[in-house]
């Protein structure tokens, strides 16, 4: 699958530049985006600092490992819903979208240096990452376990048991640490917590046996069990919704600027149509924010 935005002729190359990190490519889908060409936005436009403006070019830090979110198709390119939205975003500020893909837990770093412009992958907004960078909210996301068919697992119960993550998510560096405390507490063994650098790892380590489950953002693990020919499960509902943000630069201008992109998304019906497409309307917000986490 190479599902595209059709972005005007400002924006209409994509270019990539990557970082050496390992091919996590997915198989490709026939999963197509139907949003029509996206026109630049003249008052978002205007909200670009003069720096990034003058050099035509919106870079974007992703990881390309987090299906059906962001991830890679057979020739390395990133695809996903949430490459989508970026591309569209860089249309309505009359940018050309180019990525860095590298680890997760190295996107922040290249935006607080100034490697990158923006992040997009699929960050839950929280707290100590505002320290940071500052976040433009566009979808809410609770947490899903996954784990073999037929398995009884619950995510409130997992005391002792192996459970896959990706490196550097919020189930790895928040909600698995909450749980491993009470565990602690409560006098029972300690959740394993199996870190991968590919989402697709994870979900490979529990259809090989080699985990009991695996946590993960809810629209990645709904894509994780509908791409295992039905060897996973969700094992319960989702847990802890919150939202995901677009990472920029702590205080710059440009924060308002894609908010104003999005929400011009938003309100044009583009945005809609790209989660529609890939199937994750649930968590679709009709007001693009900023910094939810300590401003909702």
């Amino acid at each position: 699958m190479r599902a595209r935005i059709v972005l005007p002729a400002v924006a209409a190359a994509v270019v990539l530049m990557f970082t050496g990190c390992v091919d996590n490519s997915t198989p490709a889908t026939n999963t197509s985006s139907d949003a029509s060409a996206i026109a630049k936005d003249d008052t978002a436009a205007a909200l670009v600092p003069a720096d990034i403006a003058s050099t035509g070019t919106l870079l974007i830090g992703t990881d390309a490992a987090y299906p059906p979110n962001e991830y890679k198709d057979e020739s390395g390119q990133p695809i996903g819903w949430g490459i989508e939205l970026s591309n569209g975003i860089a249309a309505k500020l009359g940018l050309t979208p180019k990525y860095q893909v590298a680890k997760f837990e190295n996107i922040i770093p290249s935006i607080t240096g100034g490697k990158v412009n923006i992040g997009e992958s699929s960050f839950t907004d929280n707290a100590e990452r505002e320290k940071q960078v500052d976040f433009v909210n566009y979808y809410n996301a609770g947490i899903l376990w996954a784990a073999p068919t037929g398995k009884t697992v619950d995510p409130d119960n997992a005391c002792g048991l192996k459970v896959a993550v990706q490196t550097g998510t919020v189930e790895e560096t928040d909600e698995l640490p909450a749980k491993n405390e009470a565990c602690a507490a409560a006098g029972k063994p300690a959740i394993e917590v199996q870190k991968y650098d590919a989402q697709e790892d994870a979900t490979n380590a529990v259809v090989l046996g080699k985990a009991d489950a695996l946590s993960a953002d809810s629209p990645v693990t709904g894509y994780a069990i509908s791409k295992t020919d039905g060897k996973l499960e969700a094992a319960g509902k989702s847990f802890d919704v919150a939202p995901y943000g677009i990472a920029v630069q702590k205080g710059s201008e440009m924060t308002k600027a894609v908010q104003a992109a999005l929400q011009s998304m938003v309100d044009d019906g583009s945005y809609g149509k790209i989660l529609d497409t890939w199937g994750v309307t649930d968590g679709g917000i009709s007001t693009i924010t900023i910094n939810a986490a300590t401003n909702g």
